[in-house]
């Protein structure tokens, strides 16, 4: 007898709190694949259904969410999670019940677990070629500052492993301000940085916070000619929430800009604008949701089921031609292949891309390759 029941699966994201905007975007991504994948038949003749929770940027809240999508609302696979704090209060629900967990944001690495899927960036694939790319235009004395959770301490003590392979080099502060931070709370950091002046910032300040950060930076009268800051967390949406102009001539690390030009990016943009207009704004872990849950449907179709054991076999190694390329899940560690690129903000509150990769990067959440300069895909100059 054929199955006509519909599958189910969690979808758990931030529609409120400090980091909703690019919780918004996660979600729409992951609704608009599930669009497209209902419009083509579903999968194998079934309707996909999402069970959709806002988990308010809070990570207990995320894990009590988890927990009632598998006993309550019976789903076997979920997509979500933003912060690195929200992932590992899942994990241990997801293991303990034996479920999937696809998570599409890029993360500190030095993390594998049977039952996650990771379709964001690792620090290879984004990390070292900021070192890289940030230390040869501007110099190697760098001042981090993150906001106040695990994946900027991992994140800042990778960057400062990088940078201080180059000659010259100097980590001169690292400072953390809440998940809450407000301009003055930068105001007694821009002090310091005028007075330490450094070549670069590295910022991983997350959610609303970054456009607070971005205007201290400009308030403090510095240039982003000759100290700008390169990130991994500055993305579309965050820009979406500064005023015009205030994050130009930035720098962020990302395997996805929107101003990507292939085939596969303008259609699902396109895609994106009939259904939503301008509602959402179309960034590296949006695109991460999108990607991930057409790679699960596809494993599915085989598959025919979302049990983990039936499954999983037909996701490692599958691939899917994303916006930013044709991506593959590597069946050893459970990351993803993806682009590296590096996109300089410009006027129009978009990346320039100013460099890109020429193929994909394999992921290696462990840096077993820690140095810069030996990551598998060298990256092209496309404008200076």
């Amino acid at each position: 007898m054929v199955d006509r029941d519909p599958v189910r699966v969690g979808v758990l994201f931030s529609s409120t709190g400090v980091t909703s905007t690019i919780g918004l975007s996660q979600l729409h991504g992951a609704l608009l694949a599930i669009d497209e994948i209902n419009e083509a038949g579903g999968i194998n003749g079934r309707e996909l259904v999402p069970v959709h929770y806002d988990a308010q940027s809070n990570p207990q809240r995320y894990a009590q969410l988890a927990e009632q999508l598998i006993l309550q609302d019976k789903v076997n696979v979920i997509f979500g999670c933003y912060m690195s704090s929200s992932r590992k209060a899942v994990i241990p629900v997801i293991e303990k019940w034996n479920k999937l967990l696809f998570y599409p944001t890029l993360y500190e690495g030095f993390e594998y677990s049977a039952n996650v899927i990771y379709t964001g960036a690792a620090p290879n694939q984004n990390s070292v070629q900021l070192a890289e790319f940030m230390t040869a235009n501007f110099g190697a004395r760098v001042y981090l500052i993150g906001s106040d959770y695990i994946y900027p301490y991992e994140s800042n003590r990778i960057m400062g492993e990088l940078v201080m392979q180059r000659q010259g080099s100097e980590k001169l502060a690292e400072r953390y301000v809440a998940l809450d931070a407000t301009e003055k709370d930068f105001a007694d950091i821009m002090d310091d940085v005028r007075q330490k002046r450094p070549d670069f910032i590295f910022s991983t300040v997350v959610g609303d916070s970054t456009a607070a950060l971005y205007r201290a930076y400009a308030d403090a009268g510095f240039d982003p000619k000759t100290m700008p800051i390169g990130s991994l967390t500055t993305s579309e949406a965050e820009i979406s929430q500064m005023e015009k102009g205030l994050a130009t001539g930035h720098y962020t690390s990302a395997p996805y800009f929107q101003s990507i030009e292939s085939a596969a990016n303008q259609r699902c943009l396109q895609s994106l604008r009939r259904r939503l207009g301008e509602r959402c704004v179309p960034n590296l872990c949006w695109e991460a949701s999108y990607f991930q849950l057409h790679i699960f449907a596809n494993a599915m179709r085989q598959s025919r089921s979302d049990d983990i054991a039936e499954l999983m076999p037909h996701v490692l190694g599958s691939e899917f031609d994303a916006p930013q390329g044709r991506v593959r899940i590597d069946p050893n560690n459970h990351h993803t292949c993806l682009y590296p690129r590096i996109g300089r903000v410009n006027a129009e509150s978009q990346f320039t891309i100013v460099r890109q990769a020429r193929r994909s990067v394999y992921p290696d959440p462990y840096l077993v390759t820690h140095s810069l300069g030996d990551w598998a895909a060298r990256l092209d100059t496309l404008e200076s």
